[in-house]
């Protein structure tokens, strides 16, 4: 049977498995939503580059594009050289600029197509950091390459930021700074230390209630500068309490992996119309990008039922691919990728297809076909089946 394979089980051995085989919703062409949606990208790596993989940064340009029209014709938005691409885990910033600039560009001929650009102080040498003012200077370098391109700006958490600050008063200095010259509100980006442990203590504390407290008031004191705030916690609760105290019309975009059906869903408990609600900045978009933006669409109709239905399957899978240590989640979103055929190969930038066991991505294989998003059913297994043969189980 085409559809058929044996996968290996944690309690030892393989066990058959059949899929069910069942694609993924297709949205209609042209699908509104009524929430800002922006899918977190992973860049495609050139595998026939002659270069260390550990070391230089080799990306297929034109395969990287094709998969951010796909995302656009879907109706969602790209949250460009993001963690999501790889940043600070292989991606350097002079090809984020590259991917940032290709991006934009391509998407001039996209009608309503919405990209955001992650602007951060990766290109700084965590080493040689010393002070606050060089964190801001990082910053500002960023921030005008990007701007001088007309993008938009995600405000990334700094790992240098988070090295040399000593107190809540650092960390208000650093965005007052930034947000005062943005040309355009800004997005920034909290993203939790599960997902990178040098940000542990961001905003100055570990005591997450103490780091919302300045967080939001950076924002009070810039809202006409701040389009939302991403928070990337895995934490529900935190996010709703901090959804309710934003600012009239600042949003708050979920990076909840774990918890976004709901919170996008919303309690409607909010006093302002956005914060009763969560938009969305999701890297497991990028893997369920046909179901994300078919359930959009049933939930911009009022059909709530229809829009957990779709996308409540698909949140076992992304629990499991954001597993703990949750920082190499990028590699079961590129493992989607190659098993749905938008790549012709599972090589990732800096080696990180390495990251995850075997155990793992069978888990992953059942899940996604749980959820319906293996979009070529039959191609999915081919591929599965040589993976296993690489790890020298013969499926």
């Amino acid at each position: 049977m085409a559809l058929a394979l044996h996968l290996p089980v944690v309690a030892g051995g393989l066990q058959p498995y059949t899929l069910r085989g069942t694609p993924p919703v297709s949205p209609p062409a042209g699908v509104k939503f009524n929430r800002i949606a922006y899918s977190a990208a992973h860049v495609v790596a050139d595998p026939l580059a002659v270069v260390d993989p550990w070391i230089t940064c080799a990306v297929d340009w034109d395969a990287t594009i094709a998969y951010r029209r796909h995302l656009w014709s879907l109706g969602l938005g790209v949250a460009e050289a993001m963690d999501t691409a790889q940043r600070g885990m292989g991606l350097d910033w002079p090809t984020s600029l590259e991917l940032i600039r290709r991006s934009l560009e391509a998407a001039k001929d996209v009608p309503g197509a919405l990209v955001a650009s992650g602007c951060g102080t990766d290109h700084l040498v965590l080493d040689n950091v010393k002070t606050v003012d060089e964190v801001i200077a990082g910053y500002e370098e960023q921030m005008a390459a990007i701007e001088k391109l007309g993008g938009k700006l995600i405000v990334m958490a700094s790992r240098a930021l988070a090295r040399v600050a000593k107190s809540p008063a650092d960390y208000e200095r650093v965005y007052d700074r930034i947000l005062s010259q943005a040309k355009q509100p800004v997005v920034l980006h909290w993203l939790g230390e599960m997902f990178d442990p040098a940000l542990a203590g961001y905003w100055g504390t570990k005591d997450v209630d103490a780091a919302m407290d300045t967080a939001l008031g950076i924002i009070a004191a810039h809202p006409d500068k701040v389009d939302g705030i991403k928070i990337s916690l895995l934490d529900k609760d935190k996010e709703i309490a901090m959804r309710r105290r934003l600012p009239a019309g600042v949003r708050m975009y979920t990076g909840d992996d774990f918890n976004y059906a709901e919170l996008i869903a919303g309690d409607g408990q909010g006093s302002e119309l956005f914060h009763g609600q969560s938009d969305a900045l999701l890297g497991i978009f990028d893997a369920i990008a046909p179901a994300a933006s078919a359930a959009l669409g049933e939930l911009a109709q009022g059909n709530v039922e229809k829009f957990h239905a779709i996308l409540g399957p698909t949140v076992p899978l992304s629990r499991h691919i954001f597993a703990a240590p949750t920082r190499f989640y990028k590699t079961g979103v590129v493992f989607m990728a190659w098993l749905n055929g938008h790549q012709s190969h599972f090589t990732m930038v800096g080696g990180q297809q390495s990251t995850r066991s075997l155990q793992h991505f069978a888990e992953l294989f059942r899940l996604a076909d749980a959820a319906n998003l293996l979009e070529q059913p039959e191609l999915a297994v081919r591929r599965m089946k040589t993976l296993l043969a690489l790890h020298g189980v013969e499926p």
